[in-house]
């Protein structure tokens, strides 16, 4: 029997084309539900073949989804031709997210057939892949579980001195400790001035008394990511600090009570906006409000003020509004949420009121 996605890629392939080639790592676990460095899956309207090295070969005759038939890849450009032409195939269609080098190599491997990257095929996938399974959710939950047990165990450890290093590798290791796979992307551990920049790269920077902390980390479980960020205070915060903390916090709440399907995004990203403007600070919040998640961190939907998509159930996003003041500090706060057809449900369960550190 057929695995749906697999089912639904054969339907979406139409009378103009005869295959499609799907390469990308990610697109390529989405599809066959298996993990591996290399392969190339090839999808007609009745027949997906998976080509795997000997690495994986072995395993995936057992764990590759149901209707996909593993082929031992031995001399890929001889298999992939001689497949091609078996079928009459005369219009491949390939990911337009694969780099210029790989097309060429394609083009060159089935040449005669006229080989092209669709940009209707990433669309296709993304949508397909921004509505998440229960089981694909139930992982990313997982997943988020692990990362708030990273959140728990580095505020005890977080002390003044300590280099944003140190708390980049501390955070990690507990995540790992837990059970995650790896990260889900390079950690952030922003301290002091650092923190208005909202993507910083941990440092050798010191904390110290009156710092914020903006720390945006994640575990990766099964192939699925989970994302949260959080800020704290190193000491006492002033009184400018308390009243943006509180101004992101606010505006990531009224954000995520207007999350729900149907709910356009870039209506989501303006409530978090509006809040952060009616402060004084709408020229400091300098990013979206949000993102998809799953098997990359960012995926769609954006959660943003250009976006015209529709919120979906099942949709799995973000909502982290931020403030950066540069030259000062910045405060960034995210949960991930599951978008229902009445609102949402919130993975994240980390607290979010300021918590200082002594």
């Amino acid at each position: 029997m057929l695995s749906e996605r697999i089912r639904k890629l054969m339907n979406f392939i139409t009378h103009s084309t005869d295959a499609v080639i799907i390469y990308t790592p990610a697109n390529r676990f989405y599809f066959t539900g298996f993990m591996s460095s290399d392969g190339v899956l090839v999808v007609t309207k009745n027949r997906a073949v998976y080509f795997l090295d000997g690495r994986y070969y072995g395993a995936a005759a057992e764990h590759v989804a149901d209707g996909i038939e593993p082929v031992l890849m031995t001399k890929l450009s001889e298999q992939l031709k001689h497949m091609m032409y078996d079928l009459g195939a005369e219009n491949v269609m390939l990911e337009s997210g694969i780099t210029v080098s790989d097309l060429e190599r394609f083009g060159s491997i089935l040449d005669g057939m006229s080989v092209s990257a669709s940009p209707q095929l990433d669309a296709f996938i993304a949508s397909a892949r921004a509505v998440k399974s229960k089981e694909e959710a139930e992982c990313i939950e997982r997943a988020q579980r692990i990362t708030e047990k990273g959140f728990e165990g580095i505020l005890s450890f977080i002390r003044p001195g300590m280099t944003e290093k140190e708390i980049k590798a501390e955070l990690e290791y507990i995540m790992m400790k837990n059970g995650a796979d790896a990260t889900a992307f390079e950690t952030i551990a922003a301290g002091g001035i650092n923190s208005a920049v909202p993507h910083a790269v941990p440092g050798d920077y010191r904390l110290k008394d009156g710092d914020f902390l903006v720390m945006d980390f994640a575990a990766r479980l099964n192939g699925y990511d989970s994302d949260m960020t959080r800020t704290v205070c190193i000491g006492q915060p002033d009184d400018e600090m308390v009243k943006v903390y509180n101004t992101v916090l606010e505006a990531q709440m009224e954000a995520l009570s207007a999350v729900k399907a149907g709910a356009a995004a870039s209506e989501i990203d303006a409530v978090a906006r509006d809040v952060i403007s009616a402060a004084g600070y709408g020229d400091y919040f300098t990013h979206s409000t949000g993102h998809g998640v799953g098997i990359d961190i960012h995926e769609a939907p954006t959660v943003s003020r250009l976006s015209e998509k529709v919120l979906e159930e099942g949709n799995i996003i973000t909502i982290e509004p931020g403030i950066y003041l540069a030259g000062r500090f910045g405060v960034r706060i995210e949960d991930m949420v599951c978008v229902t057809r009445s609102g949402c449900k919130n993975f994240t369960k980390a607290d979010k009121e300021l918590i200082i550190i002594a």
